[in-house]
């Protein structure tokens, strides 16, 4: 049984229908994990989330997604580089919104020891931790107070305070932390300013796995959202991390990764960003 990862897709259905066709699943028994962000930036958003939904595949929520979620909602105007027009036309739009909007923030395998998050996991959470703070958000986005709280899901406050208040600041700091984070401070805070590749990093900041008093050290967690980060193998087997954002959407490739074998499969994919 093969489980692969697939990296950010970001709307690029061409390259999602040709790495799946490379991969050829068999239906029976290998399975078929995305990292978030379905979707935004590139051409077919509606495209992917109709495949995704149609495949079953085990998805968790990215940072784009839930941007998407919050302008259907009206809490947000489409940026100028948001590609969400054709999905908010869709006769479909409100079946394919209900399905994201219940996708999980987390994915964890007790069988084959893996967890799955969009961003990453803050330096004091365990895994447990982890999975509780990811199931409060996601009781509140498939429930009636959904439209509240992606009212008030924009904000880079990441101080460890604010963790531990209750309200929309709480649940807006999972957020934050599970889809957004790549770095953290020496003391352990989120910093949501800078998303270059760490060897460009400001004075201060570590990424996110390697920080040295990290809890969920003995946990294997496969992530994506960090296009720039070139993870070398040294590092990815000492903290005990695998990435799968290998940049699609900028024209770089859409990667597959079995967490099984260590298999990596991927295909280019050319730059059709509205942003490049």
């Amino acid at each position: 049984m093969a489980t692969w990862v697939i990296g950010d897709i970001q709307g690029c259905l061409e390259a999602f229908d040709a790495l799946l066709e490379m991969l050829d699943p068999d239906p029976g028994t290998d399975r078929i994990w995305l990292a978030g962000d379905l979707v935004n930036r590139g051409p077919d958003s509606l495209g992917v989330l109709r495949r995704a939904m149609g495949m079953g595949a085990e998805c968790v929520l990215g940072n784009h997604d839930l941007h998407l979620l919050a302008v259907a909602q009206g809490a947000r105007p489409c940026a100028a580089s948001d590609t969400f027009g054709p999905v908010l036309a869709a006769p479909d739009r409100e079946r394919l919104l209900d399905w994201l909007r219940r996708r999980p923030l987390l994915h964890h395998d007790e069988g084959i020891g893996w967890t799955m998050v969009h961003g990453g996991l803050p330096p004091d959470w365990d895994l447990a931790t982890a999975r509780r703070r990811a199931a409060e958000v996601e009781e509140v986005l498939a429930g009636e107070r959904a439209a509240a709280f992606l009212a008030h899901l924009y904000g880079n406050e990441a101080s460890v305070e604010e963790a531990a208040e209750c309200g929309w600041g709480h649940l807006r700091y999972t957020l934050n932390a599970l889809t957004r984070i790549r770095y953290v401070t020496g003391d352990g805070r989120l910093d949501l300013s800078f998303a270059g590749a760490p060897e460009r990093r400001p004075d201060g900041l570590v990424p996110w796995f390697s920080a040295p008093a990290r809890r969920s050290r003995g946990e294997r967690v496969v992530f994506g959202h960090w296009a720039t980060l070139d993870l070398d193998p040294e590092t990815a087997e000492r903290e005990n991390v695998r990435h799968v954002d290998t940049g699609c959407v900028w024209g770089g490739r859409l990667t597959a990764l079995d967490l099984q074998s260590g298999a990596v499969r991927s295909v280019d994919c050319r730059s059709s960003t509205t942003n490049s």
